[in-house]
C-alpha cells in the first residue's frame, strides 16, 4: 500500500502503473470509510491492476452552517481500510494543495446540477463536479467507481466525463444497505438511537413508490405523494424533496415511462440523509 499526499506526485506515479501495462481504478471518497466504500474498492480491485482510493473532505462541496468541520476524519483506518478492500494506493491530500488560495475555476453541469441537490444545496454539486474534475486530470486513464445512493452525483460525473472528453469510463455500483433497509452512509454515525430506528422510512418509502410504479401508477405527482406520505408519518423525520424523474435527464416527465429514479432527501435532527431507487415501468 502506497500513500501520496502530494498532487504533484499522484500524476507520476499512475503514469508509471499505466506505462506497465497496468489499467488503473479509482473511487473517490471523502473517508470514514465503511461497507459501501469497501465494495466499491472491491470491485475496482477485480476489474482494474491497480485501485487508487482517494481520501479527501472536500470543502467546496459544503454550504455555509454545513458539517465540514465536523465531518470525521480517521486517515489512518481509512488506509486500512482501503487496503483490506484491495486498494494499492491511497491518495489523502490536504485541501490547500488541492486547491490554492488563488483558485478561479468552478465546475458547473447546467441543468443536472440545477435540481434535487443542486436546489436544496446551492453549490454542492459544483464543488463536486470541480473536485472530480481534478482528480480525473491528476489520475489520467482510469475506471471510476461510484455508488449509485447519490444517483444525482453519478448523473453529474456521467455529464461532466462526456462533455469535458475525460478518459475514464465511469461506472455505477449498487447501494450497500444495512439490515433494516438503511443506505450505509458516513453521516449515519451522527444520528442518536432514536432518529437511526426512524431512519429505515427513507427506503421504506421508495420502495413503496418503486411498486406503485410497477403496479401501474404512471403519474409522478401520485408517486411522489405516497413516498412524501410515508416520509412524514414519521415524526421525527423532515423531508426535503422526494421526487420521481427521468433516470438520465432527472427531469419529472409528465407521464412515467422508461427507466425513472426516486430520490429523498431528509434531515433526521442535525444529520441530513438522501436515498434513491430505481425503477423501469413496465411494459
Amino acid at each position: 500500500m502506497q500513500v501520496i499526499e502530494r498532487v504533484a506526485e499522484l500524476a507520476g506515479a499512475l503514469d508509471a502503473e499505466r506505462a506497465a501495462g497496468h489499467g488503473v481504478g479509482l473511487v473517490p471518497t471523502m473517508g470514514a470509510l465503511h461497507a459501501g466504500h469497501a465494495s466499491l474498492i472491491e470491485r475496482a480491485a477485480r476489474e482494474c491492476d491497480v485501485v487508487c482510493a482517494t481520501v479527501f473532505v472536500n470543502p467546496l462541496q459544503f454550504g455555509p452552517g454545513e458539517d465540514y468541520d465536523a465531518y470525521p476524519r480517521h486517515l489512518d483506518a481509512d488506509v486500512a481500510a482501503a487496503e483490506k478492500a484491495g486498494a494499492t494506493l491511497v491518495f489523502a491530500p490536504g485541501p490547500a494543495d488541492m486547491f490554492p488560495a488563488e483558485r478561479r475555476t468552478w465546475v458547473h453541469v447546467g441543468g443536472l446540477g440545477d435540481v434535487l441537490e443542486g436546489a436544496s444545496r446551492p453549490g454542492h454539486l459544483d464543488g463536486v463536479a470541480t473536485v472530480v474534475a481534478k482528480l480525473f486530470a491528476l489520475v489520467g486513464r482510469c475506471r471510476a467507481y461510484f455508488g449509485d445512493k447519490d444517483y444525482q452525483q453519478l448523473v453529474v460525473v456521467r455529464r461532466l466525463v462526456a462533455d469535458l472528453s475525460f478518459p475514464v469510463e465511469v461506472l455505477s455500483c449498487p447501494t450497500v444497505r444495512d439490515v433494516d433497509g438503511v443506505a450505509l452512509s458516513s453521516r449515519n454515525r451522527f444520528l442518536g438511537a432514536d432518529e437511526r430506528a426512524a431512519a429505515p422510512v427513507l427506503f421504506r418509502a421508495l420502495r413503496a413508490g418503486a411498486a406503485s410504479v410497477l403496479a401501474g401508477e404512471l403519474d409522478p405527482a401520485e408517486v411522489a405523494s405516497l413516498v412524501v406520505a410515508i416520509v412524514e408519518a414519521e415524526p421525527l423525520v423532515t423531508l426535503d424533496y422526494a421526487e420521481v424523474v427521468d433516470a438520465a435527464t432527472l427531469e419529472v416527465p409528465e407521464k412515467l415511462d422508461g427507466e425513472l429514479r426516486l430520490l429523498v432527501a431528509v434531515r433526521l435532527g442535525q444529520t441530513r440523509l438522501i436515498d434513491s431507487v430505481g425503477v423501469v415501468v413496465p411494459g
